[in-house]
């Protein structure tokens, strides 16, 4: 028995719209923001207050969304076919003409017109979709859930728990055509990605290795922590005990000071670990964003990262995880420096990421070292600890002497090099290092 066709049309223009309506409204909830549903109701917009629920849980909605328009459009195709299998004499004729018309419905009808108008007039569809949203979404209840968990466990690999709908690439094309259309600055854009890039980024790519902390030995005196503290430039050391392993604390510059104050004769008497504070350990494999998190809750700026060993890899700290989002933090005194500056006084001011070979050219000499290939690594290993500010050594009728550091983590980016009477290694014992000196 031939359905009605009049029927069967007006049931497929019905399916096609409500697949582009929510076409549609799938565009608005990814386009809206929830800075703009809370302008919309604080402006007292009818429906406001529905859209911000929904964007509460955007993924839970969107996914329903989708569910719904895959529905329609099979349902409008299935219809389809069934009014030309009656129209036509021929089935293969009728199959091969309702796929094709479906394809370009689907394609102009759901795909470009409504997504087109969903971004155009975001708030005034997000408004209109989030009226019957709502009531399926508590009808439907955990059905797009569940097709969901079954599509993950149809899928190779690893899924998304909430559907891979909204996906973080939509969002960053999003921030690619603001910054296309000068919505936001380039500089605005490549902090956008960052912050996305965060979430997949672990402690050990952001933290100081351990060859570039300084410690403070727990019996050092509250005198020698202040001095360590001044000439490195940090306001907090980790206080170690018997080894760099082994750290038992952070000793707070501001502690040391009001300390001082306060007692005159602590200064030369008190021991670091009188005054330090405890400190925090990470795993070095713990997502960035988790510390963050910790981080300010704890209001703790600086913690202690560990290696699967239970060994010291590294430190980091707040500025650190600010630094992946907005670039490398500096200040007022940095300056660019040329890989060698000759002095008046005969000495010669060099990058201490200069060639050692290059070194030994210009000065004539015989440093060659097969274990560093930098002017600061060759400091750091005639030391034996990590060189600061006022650090120096002689090799091979040469003084090195390490200049003020730059940036925010204050490592030493120059060396003063010059020439002494005699010749000879290690003529003088290091001024400077990662470890407080009596």
């Amino acid at each position: 028995m031939n359905a009605d066709p009049v029927w069967l049309v007006l049931a497929a223009l019905a399916l096609v719209g409500l697949a582009g309506l929510l076409a549609g409204g799938e565009a608005a909830l990814s386009r809206l923001s929830r800075g703009r549903v809370e302008e919309l109701v604080r402006a007292g917009r009818p429906g406001a207050t529905r859209l911000r629920e929904v964007l509460a849980d955007p993924a839970r909605y969107l996914n329903l969304l989708t569910l719904l328009r895959v529905a329609c459009e099979v349902a409008a195709t299935v219809t389809v076919t069934r009014l030309l299998l009656d129209v036509l004499a021929s089935s293969w004729q009728a199959l091969l003409l309702a796929g094709l018309v479906m394809v370009v419905v689907s394609y102009v009808v759901v795909g470009v017109a409504p997504r087109t108008l969903g971004r155009q007039h975001a708030d005034r569809v997000g408004i209109v979709v989030s009226a019957f949203v709502l009531p399926l979404a508590r009808v439907l209840g955990p059905i797009p859930a569940l097709l969901i968990v079954v599509g993950n466990a149809l899928t190779p690999g690893k899924g998304f728990p909430e559907g891979p709908f909204a996906t973080e690439a939509e969002l960053r094309e999003l921030v690619d055509l603001a910054q296309e259309s000068r919505v936001i600055e380039p500089a605005e854009r490549e902090m956008i990605h960052s912050v996305f890039e965060l979430g997949d980024t672990i402690v050990r790519e952001v933290m100081v290795p351990r060859t570039d902390m300084v410690f403070v030995e727990r019996g050092k005196t509250l005198r020698q922590a202040m001095s360590l503290a001044l000439r490195s430039g940090f306001s907090r050391i980790p206080v170690v005990g018997e080894g760099e392993d082994d750290v038992v604390g952070v000793a707070y510059l501001k502690d040391l000071a009001r300390r001082s104050y306060e007692h005159r004769d602590a200064e030369a008497s008190e021991r670091v670990e009188s005054v330090m504070r405890p400190a925090t350990f990470v795993p070095e494999s713990k997502p960035v964003t988790d510390l963050l998190r910790e981080m300010q809750a704890a209001n703790v700026h600086m913690a202690i990262v560990v290696d699967e060993y239970g060994g010291t890899a590294g430190l980091v700290t707040i500025e650190d995880v600010l630094e992946e989002i907005v670039g490398e933090i500096t200040d007022e005194y940095d300056e660019d420096r040329q890989p060698a500056e000759h002095l008046p006084d005969g000495s010669v001011r060099v990058s201490a990421r200069l060639n050692v070979a290059e070194l030994d050219e210009m000065f004539d000499v015989d440093l060659d070292d097969e274990d560093v290939d930098t002017v600061g690594g060759l400091l750091a290993k005639a030391l034996g600890k990590v060189p600061i500010p006022g650090a120096s050594v002689e090799l091979a009728g040469l003084r090195l002497t390490a200049e003020a550091g730059q940036g925010r983590r204050n490592r030493v980016v120059t060396v003063l090099v010059h020439r002494v009477n005699g010749r000879g290694s290690h003529t003088d014992q290091p001024s400077g290092g990662e470890h407080a000196d009596a």
